[in-house]
């Protein structure tokens, strides 16, 4: 939920402003326990290996030597939460990758993950499959996750709610809502 794929950004998901009062909403009800990640792309294609580079130099225009810093950053309503809101940066779509979120994971003793953001078929299938590895309870928030590809967005709300179901969970915002302590 950064600048990077608001409509101004090189990366633009737009339905990113739908669903940003949810994430917020759900966020300011517990910033203590917040954790969001930012995707930072590399300074420039070369920073990156194997087929991350291919794809840098494609999208040049997203990397930091091109970038302005402020599409790093997250959206207002969630910048205002930092802190107490904990910020990771990520290099990857996944945010398990390296170890700053697992352990942060490891340290507070979480067990269940609530997950919403940018973008339902990239970033968020990444941690969500990162997390399903380490044998979290995951929760996705179908109207808290946006996509620049609808029919990647509905393929993976299906994915998730069909061939995942032991692992993982949907639930819409209203029902989350209707349901939280």
């Amino acid at each position: 939920m950064q600048h990077l794929f608001s409509r101004e950004g090189p990366w633009p998901t737009p339905w990113m402003e739908r669903v940003l009062p949810v994430v917020a909403e759900i966020a300011e009800r517990a910033p203590h326990r917040t954790v969001f990640t930012r995707f930072i792309p590399p300074y420039r294609p070369e920073d990156m290996p194997g087929t991350w580079r291919g794809y840098y130099e494609r999208w040049r225009e997203a990397t930091r030597e091109h970038l302005d810093p402020r599409f790093l950053e997250l959206l207002p309503p969630l910048q205002r939460l930092v802190p107490p809101a904990v910020v990771l940066d990520k290099p990857v779509y996944s945010a398990f990758a390296g170890h700053k979120l697992r352990d942060l994971v490891n340290e507070r003793c979480i067990d269940t993950l609530l997950v919403t953001g940018s973008e339902t078929d990239m970033c968020v299938l990444a941690t969500v499959l990162g997390a399903v590895d380490l044998g979290l309870r995951i929760v996705i928030v179908t109207d808290g996750v946006c996509s620049s590809s609808d029919e990647g967005h509905d393929s993976l709300l299906t994915l998730y709610s069909k061939r995942y179901r032991h692992h993982i969970e949907t639930i819409d915002s209203e029902s989350l809502f209707a349901q939280w302590r």
